[in-house]
């Protein structure tokens, strides 16, 4: 485990000045909301929350939006109206392209520049394709509104474009799905898919048997969901299996051209001809722990992600922070901190209360050197209908109780009463009817290959 040194609270005292204390958080997910949140009623302070988007968004239910069970708009709240009721919080719609740690400030991609006294990152981070930056128009990832929306069009553009074919090799390779990624997002994505083909489009084809279609996992590693307890591993991969998923395991794809997807299983190489292959893989820095390694020399991961200290400060900056899927914090246990959501909703009320703490309000953090430490309770993730795998601290649990966790969670954890309310009529009609209304192409091109 990686030490490294940090000024304690004592020895990085905030230095006095006139006005408020400015503080400047880049991005609107999950770490930056709920820091700019708890910043709300603190004295003395004012918040400026920076996003390229105009809104927060529940990406843990991106993989409903892809698959026609949700609406973006059911996953998305405007970061203006969540924050409005707070008087010393601004929200600037923008980009941060610069970071100057000398005169303590950003610049935005019009060019402003904005000051800050203590300044937080959060901005989360990207695909990753091994190296094959091509496969991106190829095979989306699943990261953001547009990207579920683009899986959506391609899904549903594939049944679309099998029903309007008579050829059965292009039919079959358009009712072939590839997920390629069988962590939490891919094995979520391919239960939903599954869903979909075996029974919800059932009756609404004439010309094709959807539950022909082929929905195949590809995960490079020995089981699917590696940060997960192997027997729970095997559990969702037997619940996959039951549902129609064929789960390749050590399997890596080495090459995708057009409708024909390569694996390598060992030494042994197969080709498939899917039409429509998913990105569940890999991530990588989108760019902002680059302008952070350059412009203060902090050091990276072979993803980008920064090295942060204890208190997910800059070891030189303690005025500077990262947290989110951006921050590489290797202080607790073994191996660093996953990338899920929450981690970075602790580290964003972890740093809110520690620049609070500094400025002389509160002792919710005691003593004068206190580490983040992250209290974890569970993970979990869905497989299907009636079907889950939730781990917590104290027990693990498997089908429908897990099941009914993960629902729980996932509506307590959403931003707004609204999208609440919308999330549990949306799913309690899907769960009665078995049909998902948003099964919406927002952009038609019936192509053999998208």
């Amino acid at each position: 485990m990686q030490t490294i040194e940090q000024p304690s609270l004592a020895t990085a005292p905030v230095a006095a000045k006139a006005g408020p204390h400015q503080v400047v958080i880049v991005g609107g997910g999950f770490g930056g909301l709920y820091a700019a949140q708890q910043l709300g009623q603190a004295q003395n302070v004012e918040v400026t929350l920076i996003d390229k988007r105009n809104f927060h968004l529940f990406q843990p239910l991106l993989y409903q939006v892809a698959t026609g069970g949700l609406s973006p708009g059911d996953i998305a709240s405007p970061l203006r109206g969540v924050l409005s009721q707070q008087k010393n919080t601004k929200v600037l719609m923008g980009e941060v392209t610069d970071v100057d740690p000398d005169s303590q400030s950003v610049t935005l991609n019009d060019g402003r520049t904005l000051p800050y006294d203590s300044l937080i990152v959060a901005t989360g981070m990207s695909h990753f394709y091994f190296g094959r930056d091509d496969w991106a128009t190829i095979a989306p990832g699943l990261k953001t509104v547009e990207d579920a929306l683009e899986m959506r069009r391609r899904i549903f553009d594939a049944f679309e474009a099998a029903e309007n074919t008579d050829d059965p090799e292009l039919r079959q390779a358009l009712l072939t799905f590839v997920i390629v990624g069988g962590g939490p997002t891919g094995v979520e994505l391919a239960g939903s898919l599954a869903e979909l083909a075996y029974h919800t489009l059932k009756p609404d084809f004439r010309d094709i048997d959807t539950t022909a279609t082929r929905v195949i996992l590809v995960e490079g590693m020995d089981r699917v969901l590696p940060p997960f307890p192997p027997e729970l591993s095997a559990r969702a991969q037997q619940d996959l299996e039951k549902m129609g998923v064929q789960v390749l395991t050590k399997t890596l794809v080495t090459d995708i051209q057009g409708n024909q997807v390569t694996l390598k299983e060992g030494d042994g190489v197969t080709t498939l001809q899917a039409a429509t292959v998913l990105w569940a893989a890999g991530v990588r820095d989108p760019g902002m722990g680059g302008i952070l390694a350059d412009r203060t020399g902090v050091e990276r991961d072979r993803s980008g992600r920064v090295m942060v200290a204890p208190d997910l400060s800059l070891p030189s900056h303690p005025n500077i922070f990262v947290i989110g899927d951006l921050a590489h914090f290797a202080h607790q246990g073994e191996r660093p901190l996953p990338g899920v959501a929450p981690v970075a909703v602790q580290e964003g009320k972890y740093v809110a209360k520690l620049i609070q703490k500094r400025l002389g309000q509160g002792s919710e953090i005691p003593g004068d050197e206190v580490p983040f430490l992250y209290k974890d309770g569970g993970t979990l993730a869905v497989i299907g209908r009636h079907s889950a795998v939730v781990s917590l601290p104290w027990t693990k649990l498997t089908g429908f109780p897990a099941w009914f966790v993960w629902l729980f969670v996932h509506i307590f954890f959403l931003i707004e009463f609204d999208n609440k309310l919308m999330v549990m009529v949306q799913w309690a009609s899907n769960y009665l009817t078995r049909k998902q209304g948003a099964r919406l192409i927002t952009e038609q091109k019936l192509t053999t290959g998208s």
